[in-house]
């Protein structure tokens, strides 16, 4: 397969920039696409007269160099919405990629910390010392109180916190906004950190979450935080902040709350993608029943 990319083709540039103004996705999810479709563009040249032969014969070749199976469909839904575009825009008559088929995928359940772990985590955070000490523990309640995704809590915008209240105002993939409780540690957590936080500013700043130049934090910089965190933590466990989120959902579960406000918390558009949780806290009840029950 060729490994050079057209990185100037009108086709994809004006998808990413519809991803970016209509849909407002992530940095990391534009970051993703344009990635996916250079290469895509690579293979197959033209990509506004591909059919879905070669469009097939592309997607096995990926499958033949040893990509996994999710990796495949979800390159596949890739197209699948670039060629919608294509199509909306009057670029081409069709939809080459809407009849092809994803290979199949085995359901992958969430990975997700148990309670005595998360309690361990948060605790080593709590141990942190200074302005970055504070700001890094109340980051992780933040995380995990509110079950944030990474992109939403570097947006946190002081704007969007509400102290008394105990309530953060989330902005979610396609820019739908939610109000989200983060519950009494979080909120003392960051009372602690907010109080410390000028010291951080060089220049005034709208951002919550910031660096030790006072710059909004980066997704980037969260992952170093949660992986340095775990570490000192000696839980042993390799996470990345989304298991903040996926551990939040199951013990919201596992503790009795009831699906659809699970689904509204998280800001899930569709009730299938929260269900996925009841698999995971069904799985830990389970491990718990067999380690504690005498007759087990």
């Amino acid at each position: 397969m060729p490994n050079t990319a057209n990185p100037s083709d009108p086709a994809i540039e004006g998808f990413l920039q519809y991803l970016n103004a209509a849909e407002g996705c992530s940095p990391h999810t534009l970051r993703a696409y344009h990635s996916d479709l250079q290469n895509y563009a690579a293979a197959v040249g033209n990509v506004r007269q591909t059919d879905a032969k070669r469009i097939r014969h592309y997607l096995l070749e990926l499958g033949e160099r040893g990509l996994s199976a999710r990796s495949v469909a979800r390159k596949l839904s890739v197209l699948r919405s670039f060629y919608r575009y294509v199509e909306r825009e009057g670029l081409r008559p069709d939809n080459p990629a809407r009849r092809l088929l994803a290979p199949r995928v085995g359901r992958s359940l969430p990975r997700v910390l148990t309670i005595e772990e998360m309690t361990r985590y948060i605790e080593a955070a709590t141990r942190e010392h200074g302005p970055l000490g504070l700001r890094n523990w109340a980051l992780l309640e933040v995380l995990y109180g509110a079950g944030l995704r990474s992109q939403e809590a570097v947006d946190l915008d002081l704007a969007d916190v509400d102290l008394a209240a105990g309530m953060v105002k989330a902005k979610g993939k396609g820019r739908k906004e939610r109000l989200a409780p983060i519950g009494r540690k979080a909120a003392e957590a960051l009372n602690q950190y907010l109080e410390v936080r000028p010291g951080l500013l060089r220049r005034p700043s709208r951002a919550v979450f910031v660096n030790a130049r006072g710059g909004r934090l980066t997704t980037r910089s969260v992952r170093r935080i949660v992986k340095a965190t775990m570490v000192k933590s000696a839980v042993g466990r390799n996470i990345s902040p989304h298991w903040l989120r996926h551990s939040y959902a199951t013990h919201l579960l596992m503790n009795g709350a009831d699906l659809r406000v699970v689904q509204e918390l998280l800001g899930h558009s569709s009730l299938r993608t929260t269900q996925i949780y009841t698999y995971v806290s069904q799985e830990q009840l389970s491990r718990i029943y067999q380690k504690a029950h005498p007759r087990a």
